[in-house]
């Protein structure tokens, strides 16, 4: 089995050590390198082509957030989990609407750190629709209105299965739920997302799910 290749972005030397420390003996994993700030990252994902990076949300040249935002652009673009200290953060929200598939608090249990990377590499987001939900009760304010208003046009683009698909990622069901709820196979599950992600320019479930909580969409299905 190839290792799922890991790149440490933490300005404190010594959570990047303890993070190397504690992740460095897993078989399956490969820490390719360390950055202590967001302005070394894209250089670095350069030369070490990394599936995966664990990404401080607060550096203080260049914070997390616009490296995150830097780095999703990007063509083949690494997937990225932020680090954070808080549940509920601005930052955090931006940094999944920018890409990023899920986040870890910092004192996580490691165990649960590296389950995190390894969902992330194989596709899966790291981030519950309770979570979910919390950030974007955080968040609300003046500008709710405005970006449900923005994403019921994005929606509207969906057809009506691609509408059932997008809620259901929405409520954090799994391809395999989704598929015995609407009676259809994994496969045609997988066509779906793919279409949506392509259609609403989205780069993974965890923006998917964002969006159909804009629209106001698992509200209207009592979630």
């Amino acid at each position: 089995m190839t290792p799922i290749r890991l790149l440490l972005v933490d300005d404190d030397p010594l959570v990047r050590a303890g993070l190397s420390f504690m992740m460095g003996g897993a078989d399956d994993l490969e820490i390719v390198g360390e950055a202590a700030d967001g302005s070394e990252v894209e250089a670095l994902v350069d030369r070490t082509h990394p599936d995966v990076v664990l990404m401080d949300i607060r550096m203080p040249a260049v914070d997390g957030l616009t490296a995150t935002e830097r780095l999703r652009i990007r063509k083949d673009a690494p997937q990225i989990i932020v680090l954070t200290t808080f549940h509920a953060d601005e930052q955090v929200l931006r940094a999944l609407r920018a890409g990023a598939a899920g986040f870890v608090l910092k004192d996580t249990p490691p165990a649960e750190i590296l389950d995190a990377v390894r969902r992330v590499a194989a596709g899966d987001p790291v981030l519950s629709p309770t979570v979910t939900r919390q950030l974007m009760a955080h968040a609300a304010g003046t500008s709710a209105d405005t970006r449900r208003t923005s994403a019921r046009t994005r929606v509207a683009t969906l057809n009506d299965r691609e509408r059932e698909v997008a809620v259901a990622v929405g409520q954090g069901r799994s391809n395999a739920e989704i598929a015995a709820e609407l009676f259809m196979s994994v496969a045609t599950v997988k066509t779906h997302v793919s279409r949506i992600l392509a259609k609403l320019d989205l780069n993974n479930r965890v923006q998917i799910a964002l969006l159909t909580y804009d629209a106001g969409l698992l509200e209207e299905d009592g979630h």
